[in-house]
């Protein structure tokens, strides 16, 4: 079978990399959301249960059927989103999940169009490469000011990375995550006790429908997922010089929306910051064989739907320190390739540096992120510089 041919040891951490640094970045967050709306502790694994098994089948399938890397998450702006509206006591369950059917509803209807996509067509990859860079750099900054908290470390792992990278290239980063778990061991950072034994299995919610629910839960998850997580996900696949079929997978992340929102699927959605790893030189230097890093990436997912309580409290035992670290490392590669590609057309340098600025910031406005921002920001920029000239 090709797939076990093209798999390598640097794209299986780049898989495990990736679930890592995605779930316990968010995984906190998705438990508020679930909780705000009244979740009891089977809906709860359920809800793990329907991200697990939606985000692994859409990050496993794709990837062994065209070959490339797709890589989708659950949306944590989404998450703040529904946690913050939930917390006002307005909404039951039932209402809730109606509002995630009715956003799923929408993020289908618009793969099917090709709207998104024709959207993204018209815009530069000197901008899609600076939005790429923006959000990335956030991760590269935390890896280095973990250092505040956690110095030797840091230090170890940074070392680690540069000596690999020097004579091992290939197992640079599968090194460093190594030696940060040992220095992480000796320090007794590790949390075992977050691991519990169990299996996770599925609670299936009625949707309840009502306006009140469409306008402040359905419409505002709809937006920030499309703005906030499939935006700079489109960005990752061109600024890396993917080809996917972007309204394709925009169809897929809402079908299964759709089909897991009943059981606590809120919001599948393209992956911006995780999808780098997979898609970067660290998961394989041949760019045809990288696919198998998001493969592993689904398939661990899966296992986490399946057995959620287990390897979600396996991988929310590691120190924050370490997987902001193995996150910034890992993704220098595609912050450094992002920022030349950004700045190398002289025609478009100013519109890339405002939506690269922009995007670093942080600004939310309307509830809206930065790399939403950076984007209008940049494209205003080129509008102004560039409209009317031949």
């Amino acid at each position: 079978m090709r797939f076990f041919k093209d798999l390598s040891v640097s794209a299986l951490v780049a898989g495990f990399v990736t679930v890592l640094v995605g779930l316990t970045s968010s995984i906190a967050v998705v438990f508020q959301a679930a909780q705000s709306f009244g979740a009891t502790p089977a809906q709860l694994s359920s809800w793990v249960w329907a991200l697990g098994i939606g985000v692994g089948l859409c990050c496993w399938l794709p990837s062994m059927w065209w070959r490339k890397p797709v890589v989708v998450a659950w949306s944590t702006p989404g998450a703040a989103v529904l946690a913050t509206a939930g917390a006002m006591g307005a909404f039951t369950m039932n209402e809730a999940i109606g509002a995630f059917v009715l956003s799923a509803a929408l993020i289908t209807l618009v793969g099917f169009t090709g709207w998104f996509e024709r959207l993204m067509n018209r815009i530069p990859i000197a901008i899609a490469s600076a939005l790429l860079a923006g959000v990335l750099t956030r991760f590269g900054l935390d890896a280095f000011a973990a250092a505040q908290t956690n110095t030797w470390l840091v230090v170890a792992m940074l070392v680690t990375y540069l000596l690999g990278r020097r004579w091992v290239p290939r197992y640079a980063v599968m090194l460093t995550l190594a030696v940060g778990v040992v220095v992480a061991l000796v320090q007794g950072k590790i949390q075992w006790a977050a691991v519990q034994p169990g299996l996770t299995f599925p609670v299936f919610t009625m949707p309840a429908f009502s306006l009140q629910a469409a306008i402040s839960l359905a419409l505002p998850l709809f937006v920030v997922t499309m703005a906030s997580q499939n935006l700079p996900g489109v960005a990752v696949i061109r600024g890396t010089g993917y080809d996917l079929p972007i309204s394709k997978l925009i169809s897929i992340t809402g079908l299964a929306t759709l089909v897991l929102a009943p059981f606590g699927g809120y919001a599948i959605n393209l992956a911006a910051i995780t999808a780098a790893i997979c898609m970067g030189p660290e998961a394989h230097p041949d760019k045809a064989r990288r696919y198998a890093a998001a493969v592993v990436c689904g398939i661990i997912y899966v296992l986490i739907g399946c057995f959620g309580v287990v390897i979600a409290g396996l991988l929310t035992a590691f120190p924050h320190e370490l997987v902001v670290a193995i996150a910034g490392i890992a993704l220098l590669g595609t912050i450094g390739n992002g920022l030349f590609m950004a700045v190398q057309s002289e025609q478009y340098r100013e519109a890339a540096l405002i939506t690269f600025l922009v995007t670093v910031s942080g600004v939310t406005i309307a509830g809206v992120g930065s790399a939403f921002w950076g984007v209008v920001a940049g494209s205003l920029a080129l509008f102004v510089q560039h409209y009317g000239k031949r």
